[in-house]
C-alpha cells in the first residue's frame, strides 16, 4: 500500500542492537573515559557529546538539552528543539529559576508550578532538577561506539541524587537517555519537558500521537489576562481528536492542535492519556513533521510510567517579563503528572487519577527508580504529512507510517525505553 519507502542509512546489524541495549541498560563494556568538550551556547555553559550522527549540548544549570543537531554531517542538518530568546540579555529575578536556561528538553522533578507546600517540602516550578547545576560524572564510550555522558545532581528540598545518562550511539538518530532516581521517599510527579522550536509560516509543524484514551484542556486558567496572558482554549474540556479540542468561544467551537504554529498571541495547555490497551506492550510516542524542511522529531515512551503528553502551545500568548509577546515554542512534554498543576495537586485526588490515570510516581528510598527516554530526528521525503503510525515490528528499527502512505525506516533500539 505504501507509495515510498525510505530508509536511514548507517543500520546497525541486529546482533550489534542487542549488544546496544545491554550496554545502555547496565553501563558494561566500557572501553575508555573521554573528557567531555564545553561551550557556552546562549549564555549557558554547556557540555559536549557528539558522534558522526548526533551532537548534543546539555546546560550544566538546570541540565537542558539544546542545541541537538541531527544528521549533523548533513547539507541541512536537523535542530528541533528550542531555545529562549532572553538567553543573551542579561536580564535578572526572572519569574522562576526554569526560564534562566530554558530550552530544548529537560527532566522535571516536580513537574509543573508547584504553588503549593506540603508540610514544609516547597518545590520551585518544575523542580531543582530542571534549575540547579549538575556535576559532571564522565563521558565513556563504549566497545561498541556509544558514547555515554553522565551527570549528577543531589537535591536538597528533598533529599535525594538523580543521575542523568544521555547516550548516543553510532547510526543511530537519536539520544536515548535515562534518569535515576535514589533516595528519595513518597510520591511525585515527574517527566521530560521536550520543547520544539516554531517557523515563522503557520501550519508547517504536523503533529500526531499514538491512540489515546483521554485528551483533555487545561483544567484551570492556564494563562491569566491579568498577568498579560492570554488562552485560546476552553477549560477542563475533553476531546478525542486534536483536530477538534473545545476553544473559549462558540465560532468556532473546535480549534486545530494538530498543527502549529497557530493562534498567534496565545498560551494554552492541554493534555493526552495514552492507551495502553491499545499499545499492547509497544511504546507511546508523539511525533512532529515539519513539512516544509522534510523532517520528523519523534518521542518513544512507556506508557505505564509516564502515561500523558502535555502540549505547552506558546504563540506569543505572553507579554511579562521576560516574554514580551515574543516566544514561540510548542513543549510535547511526557509525563506523569495532572498536567502542570504541579506537586500538591498530582499526588492528592484530582480529575485524572480518580479516573485510573497515574499523577504520580512513588518513590522508595530503598530501590532506584528509572525513567527512560528516547528522542530522535531524521530527514523524510517531500510528500510525509503527518505520521499516522509507528511500525514496532523490528526490534532495531522502527518505521514512520504518513497519512500520505509514505515510510521512513530509522535504527532504533525502542525496547529501551520499556520498564523491565
Amino acid at each position: 500500500m505504501n507509495r515510498y519507502s525510505f530508509t536511514i542509512s548507517s543500520m546497525i546489524p541486529s546482533l550489534a542492537g542487542i549488544a546496544l541495549v545491554a550496554a545502555l541498560t547496565s553501563g558494561q563494556g566500557r572501553a575508555a573515559d573521554v573528557q567531555p568538550e564545553e561551550r557556552t551556547i546562549s549564555s549557558q555553559p554547556s557540555w559536549i557529546l557528539s558522534n558522526d550522527t548526533v551532537e548534543v549540548a546539555v546546560t550544566k544549570l538546570g541540565g537542558h538539552m539544546a542545541p541537538v543537531t541531527f544528521d549533523r554531517k548533513a547539507a541541512a542538518p536537523i535542530r528541533p528543539y528550542h531555545i529562549s530568546p532572553w538567553q543573551d540579555e542579561g536580564l535578572k529575578d526572572l519569574p522562576a529559576a526554569v526560564l534562566v536556561p530554558l530550552r530544548g528538553d529537560f527532566f522535571c522533578m516536580p513537574f509543573g508550578g508547584n504553588a503549593e507546600a506540603k508540610g514544609t517540602e516547597q518545590h520551585v516550578p518544575h523542580g531543582e532538577s530542571a534549575t540547579e547545576t549538575w556535576k559532571l560524572a564522565g563521558r565513556q564510550r563504549e566497545a561498541n561506539g556509544t558514547e555515554t555522558l553522565t551527570l549528577t545532581l543531589a537535591t536538597k528540598v528533598r533529599p535525594g541524587t538523580v543521575t542523568k545518562h544521555l547516550m548516543l550511539t553510532p547510526g543511530q538518530p537519536v539520544v536515548y537517555t535515562r534518569h535515576v532516581i535514589e533516595g528519595f521517599a513518597g510520591p511525585v510527579p515527574l517527566g521530560h519537558h521536550a520543547t520544539l522550536a516554531m517557523p515563522e509560516e503557520e501550519g508547517t509543524i504536523a503533529v500526531s500521537v499514538s491512540p489515546f484514551r483521554l485528551g483533555m484542556t487545561c483544567p484551570g486558567v492556564f494563562s491569566d489576562p491579568a498577568k498579560a496572558e492570554y488562552q485560546s482554549l476552553a477549560s477542563g474540556e475533553v476531546f478525542t481528536d486534536l483536530s477538534r479540542v473545545p476553544s473559549r468561544w462558540k465560532q468556532p467551537a473546535d480549534v486545530d492542535c494538530s498543527r502549529f504554529p497557530v493562534r498567534r498571541g496565545y498560551a494554552d495547555l492541554l493534555a493526552v492519556v495514552a492507551d495502553e490497551k491499545a499499545l499492547a506492550g509497544r511504546p507511546a510516542w508523539t511525533a512532529a513533521v515539519n513539512t516544509r524542511d522534510h523532517w520528523v522529531w519523534f518521542s518513544l515512551r512507556d506508557p505505564r510510567v509516564l502515561p500523558t503528553t502535555v502540549f505547552w502551545i506558546e504563540n506569543r500568548g505572553r507579554h511579562g517579563v521576560p516574554w514580551n509577546g515574543r516566544n514561540s515554542c510548542l513543549g510535547l512534554e511526557d509525563v506523569c503528572a495532572y498536567f502542570a498543576e504541579g506537586f500538591v495537586p498530582s499526588i492528592t485526588p484530582n480529575p485524572l487519577s480518580q479516573q485510573g490515570i497515574r499523577t504520580a510516581i512513588e518513590l522508595d528510598a530503598k530501590k532506584p527508580t528509572e525513567i527512560r527516554s528516547a528522542q530522535g530526528a531524521v530527514h523524510v521525503p517531500a510528500g510525509f504529512d503527518r505520521v499516522k503510525t509507528i511500525d514496532f515490528t523490528q526490534a532495531d528499527r522502527i518505521s514512520l507510517v504518513s497519512e500520505s502512505g509514505l515510510t521512513v525506516t530509522v535504527p532504533v533500539r525502542h525496547d529501551f525505553v520499556l520498564t523491565r
